[in-house]
């Protein structure tokens, strides 16, 4: 069972709830840039794999070029695909492609506007948490080096991901 789903990381720092000494606030510069990188991610719940795919927008064919990194890895075994209702989710062409991959795919909704269903969001949270909030990146290549890094330690050990997506087994 994989969920897909879809995140923007923004340049600008996002700000949280962190420890300082009283009267001394933490300081986080910012660019006034607001530049973003877009991530496709999907996770396969049962085994605690996390994908994703960076890319510049948002589209039918940012989606279909994910889908078709995941038809590799999945082509053989089968897998049950959870999608949300992205407009481009719904795309003729994204529902031609699901019905030529029919024979290894099976496709679902999520319900409308019900992204806690969604275990991804999870990661992402994840992510901002460990690897975005409160943190200055000069450039939107300073970003995708931090979303790479987090990414890969998600990748890697599996363990470290599996408490987010236990209520979901």
């Amino acid at each position: 069972m994989i969920f897909t789903d879809e995140a923007s990381f923004r340049q600008d720092s996002t700000l949280h709830a962190t420890w300082s000494r009283v009267g001394h606030p933490p300081e986080v510069p910012v660019t006034g840039e607001r530049h973003s990188v877009k991530i496709l991610g999907a996770v396969e719940l049962w085994r605690c794999r996390f994908h994703y795919q960076s890319d510049s927008v948002f589209n039918a064919s940012t989606y279909l070029a994910f889908l078709e990194q995941l038809a590799r890895r999945y082509r053989r075994q089968g897998a049950v695909l959870i999608q949300d209702n992205a407009s481009y989710h719904k795309d003729g062409d994204v529902w031609a492609w699901f019905r030529s991959n029919r024979s290894w795919l099976e496709v679902h909704q999520l319900p409308p506007y019900s992204p806690e269903f969604n275990p991804t969001e999870r990661l992402w949270q994840h992510t901002r948490k460990s690897g975005t909030h409160n943190r200055y990146f000069a450039t939107p290549t300073e970003l995708l080096g931090t979303l790479s890094r987090v990414f890969a330690e998600m990748q890697s050990c599996p363990d470290l991901i599996r408490p987010y997506l236990l209520p979901f087994c």
